[in-house]
């Protein structure tokens, strides 16, 4: 009976090294499988054989040990290595990879399977699918409005090709920037006449033609909103040495840019006489009518409907037999100082339209502002424009009480029919929005809350499982969101082939949940988990397999030959 037995742990042993082989050698031919997990076998020896039982040991005698003789071996266990595997790059943004314990949940015909590989496409329904056998990838979509719903409840990943973003109608524009505290006044401040009058070319008035009888030059000027008018100055002479001096204003881009909107109460008299030297300039009475302090007729120009205000000096001014080479400047011929910036806006069909926001400096530290549309963008074809002025600080912030009107906004009817627009326009406060400071002037739109009607152009799955949909409009949009399960014993999972494995008696129940810190689980989009199988490792115990097959293998021959010499003793 003992060869027997010999010859029965033998074959248990060839059974179950065979067994070995046969782990091992699919790992190996799963060593390319996307999301596979090894397995391993142990083995446990089987119930043993009392040759002879042991003794307690006594006051006269020592104990002595159990003889036991084994049966053979048998299969412990055939356990799956979850151990995390390498990730591959493929740049497809349906390849997801998991990092950490969590398993895919895919529904088929009805009944929930897990999976590490996670190389999906979207079939012809938009549904997230294994491109294997058709299971439906498991989730929560998103409501129109972009909110994934609460709970775990699972739905089809499903997602619309032809999804449609609706045009948002813009009523909010978030300002920016900064307004140079050193920058001058936007309005002309001051219009200068210099160089000499031709004594001998301008006759007196009234002048018989084609004799002259006066001279006029002009100067562009820039009221307090940056317009540009023309201001002309007219020298008559009416005695000799003798000047009136009248001026005008006119608009250039009126429907009647020939007709004066301002002019002269009356002509200013003003008297040339020798210096002393020779040159016959400005007497000293006729200089204090420019001097701004004297102020016997209109030179002061206001003109406060267009915020036209300057002063006009011609004192300066020179007469005699020379050439006449008369110039005048406003302000050394600056430009207007005008700081603006623009924002493209939406209507309620989506339609684009420009908003310019402009400002102006009207006095220190206090700045106009004026927005408005082209007249393109109005259905009655004309611009609409709103304004109002800013007071900032002396830190350069600006005071929340002089914002005029307190609460800014433009309002227009765009062509085409949609809802009248209503655009709030937001300043900002302290540091945050529009400044005063030394710095250059740049205003630019921060934000504005409306789009354009747009369509899905790509996706884009992020490692919490959110898949975002990007539209034509550049705006994005959370469409689903991915949910994972994770066991309490993942090798209490049975595989079901295609990746893919079922819950069973000692996996415990699914938890399924979100991935993250809730599952401890992420995911990579555009890649895949490879296989964790270790080709060296596996190789060494298929070494280790052989040598106990062949082992056990000459267990038997040998218990053979025994048995042989035995049966040869009644010869």
């Amino acid at each position: 009976m003992a060869l027997l037995n010999s010859l029965f742990a033998g074959v248990s042993g060839l059974r179950n090294h065979q067994t070995m082989m046969d782990v091992i050698g699919n790992n190996i031919a799963n060593v390319n499988t996307i999301g596979y997990k090894g397995s391993r076998v142990t083995f446990s020896d089987t119930f043993n054989q009392f040759i002879k039982a042991g003794t307690n040991p006594t006051d006269t005698s020592g104990g002595t040990n159990t003889y036991q003789v084994g049966l053979g071996m048998k299969v412990n266990s055939i356990d799956r290595n979850w151990s995390q595997g390498t990730f591959e790059r493929t740049g497809i943004t349906t390849d997801l990879a998991l990092q950490g314990n969590g398993l895919f949940v895919l529904k088929s015909n009805g009944e929930n399977f897990y999976s590490r590989a996670g190389g999906f496409v979207f079939d012809a329904d938009g549904k997230l699918v294994s491109p294997q056998n058709g299971a439906i990838v498991q989730g929560k979509v998103a409501s129109a409005d972009g909110v994934i719903p609460p709970g775990n409840n699972l739905q089809d990943i499903m997602i619309d090709a032809n999804l449609k973003l609706p045009a948002v109608s813009t009523n909010l524009i978030k300002w920016g920037g900064n307004l140079k505290s050193s920058s001058a006044l936007t309005r002309s401040e001051s219009v200068v006449t210099r160089g000499n009058i031709d004594s001998s070319a301008i006759a007196i008035f009234p002048a018989v033609p084609p004799a002259v009888d006066s001279v006029t030059k002009s100067a562009t000027i820039f009221n307090e909103a940056g317009a540009e008018f023309t201001f002309k100055q007219t020298f008559t002479k009416t005695a000799a040495d003798t000047y009136d001096v009248t001026w005008k204003v006119y608009d250039p881009s009126s429907a009647t840019p020939d007709v004066a909107i301002q002019s002269s109460a009356a002509p200013i008299s003003v008297v040339f006489a020798d210096d002393g030297n020779g040159n016959f300039v400005m007497n000293a009475a006729s200089k204090a009518k420019f001097d701004g302090v004297t102020l016997p007729i209109d030179n002061l120009v206001n003109i406060p409907s267009s915020g036209i205000k300057f002063t006009f000096d011609p004192s300066a001014i020179s007469q005699n037999s020379a050439t006449s080479t008369l110039s005048a400047s406003a302000d050394g011929n600056r430009d207007a100082n005008i700081v603006s910036g623009a924002v493209s806006i939406f209507d309620s069909l989506g339609n684009s339209h420009q908003v310019t926001l402009t400002f102006t400096k009207i006095d220190t530290n206090t700045w106009a502002w004026n927005a408005g549309v082209p007249s393109s963008s109005t259905d009655d074809g004309k611009a609409a424009s709103a304004n109002g002025t800013l007071t900032f600080n002396a830190d350069g912030t600006l005071d929340p009480t002089g914002i005029n009107p307190s609460s800014p906004q433009l309002a227009f009817n765009p062509i085409g029919g949609a809802n009248p627009v209503v655009l709030d326009l937001d300043f900002g406060q302290a540091f945050g929005g529009v400044t005063q400071t030394s710095a250059s002037s740049v205003v630019s739109a921060l934000s504005q809350n409306g789009s354009a009607s747009a369509s899905l152009s790509n996706m884009n799955i992020d490692q919490y499982g959110n898949v975002v949909g990007i539209f034509t409009n550049g705006n994005s949009k959370t469409l689903a969101q991915i949910m994972v399960a994770t066991f309490t014993n993942l090798n209490g999972l049975i595989s079901k082939g295609d990746n893919l494995f079922i819950a069973y008696a000692n996996s415990g129940t699914p938890r399924i949940g979100s991935l993250g810190e809730e599952t401890g689980t992420t995911v990579q989009s555009g890649a895949l988990e490879q296989s964790n199988v270790d080709l060296s490792e596996e190789f060494t115990k298929m070494i280790v397999s052989q040598r106990g097959f062949q082992a056990n293998a000459r267990v038997i021959t040998t218990a053979d030959s025994l048995l042989q010499e035995i049966t040869n003793l009644i010869r």
